[in-house]
Order: structure tokens, then sequence, then C-alpha cells
């Protein structure tokens, strides 16, 4: 099962790069997603998918993941799910390393995490069952601003992003 799989992945990345003394490399810049990105680290849109701030940000991850991953890969196939969350998520990643370097004037921002691509596969979810759709919305907005009105700091627009990616693959069938 790719779910599994990339369930696996993410933790085994997240305790590895915690949790193993690599000496000075500093791998959450080095693979997470920020302006090094257009300094040829173009292996930034697809890395940073798999990296996550801390523990409570990869467990709520996961089970977001594990949720609908299981469903969409039921529903699409292993292959076509796994095109779906890598090419959903790079090309949530690409929305967001411009949105970055257009909104904050060079402010350094590294973006880690899956929730881009998870993101990807609750908007594709959304378009295939209208019936969950405005819950889903919801959903996203309440992950995208709750957090900010409470002090935390997160890539909001790459929900906003994933979302809106996962709905327009779905709609206009590039994955079917």
């Amino acid at each position: 099962m790719i779910t599994s799989f990339l369930i696996a992945l993410n933790c085994l990345i997240f305790i590895c790069v915690n949790y193993l003394n690599f000496s000075s490399l500093n791998f959450n810049v080095i693979l997470g997603l920020n302006l090094f990105f257009f300094q040829e680290y173009l292996w930034q849109i697809l890395t940073s998918i798999f990296m996550h701030g801390n523990w409570t940000h990869l467990i709520l991850n996961m089970i977001v993941l594990y949720q609908f991953g299981l469903i969409l890969e039921k529903f699409l196939g292993s292959l076509k799910f796994l095109f779906l969350y890598l090419v959903g998520g790079m090309i949530c990643s690409l929305l967001s390393i411009f949105y970055i370097y257009l909104s904050f004037d060079g402010t350094f921002v590294n973006i880690v995490g899956a929730s881009g691509a998870i993101c990807v596969l609750m908007g594709y979810y959304a378009f295939i069952n209208k019936h969950a759709a405005k819950g889903l919305l919801v959903a996203i907005l309440l992950m995208s601003f709750a957090p900010i009105i409470m002090g935390i700091k997160i890539a909001w627009y790459a929900h906003i992003f994933g979302f809106v990616c996962g709905y327009m693959l779905a709609k206009f069938r590039v994955i079917k």
C-alpha cells in the first residue's frame, strides 16, 4: 500500500533528520522549501513534502494522510494515487515558493511538511464527493487560519494552493 509506505517514509525521514547526527548539515534548510530553491536547490519542491517541524506536525499530517490516502488509493489505484500525491504536492510547492518570493520581500521562510500534498488529496476528494466538499472547505480554512489566530506560524497558503490544485486536477480529469 502506497499510503502506508508514504507514512513510513515521512516518519523515517523525520527521525533521521532530527535524531541522527549528520555533522553540521542543516537538513531542514537544505531539504525544506525556501529561497535557496532559486539558487539551484530544485529538489526542494519534492523533499519539503517529507520534512516536518515537530512530532505534532508529523502526527497530525500522517493521520490526515492515512484517512484520505486510503480512500483515494482505493479509488484511483496505487500508481495514480502516488502520482496525484507527488505531482500535486510539487505543484503546491512551486506555487508556495513563488508566493514566498513575491510576498516576503527577501525574508527567510522555510516551508516543511506534507500539508500541501495532503490538501491536494482533500481537494481531489472534495470534487469527487460533493457531499463532503463544504465540510472539507471549512476544514481547510480552519486548519489554515485557526493556528495563525493562536499565534502559530504556518504556511496557510500551501493548504489553500493544495486544496485548489487537487480540486482542479480532479475537475479537469488530469488523474482519473
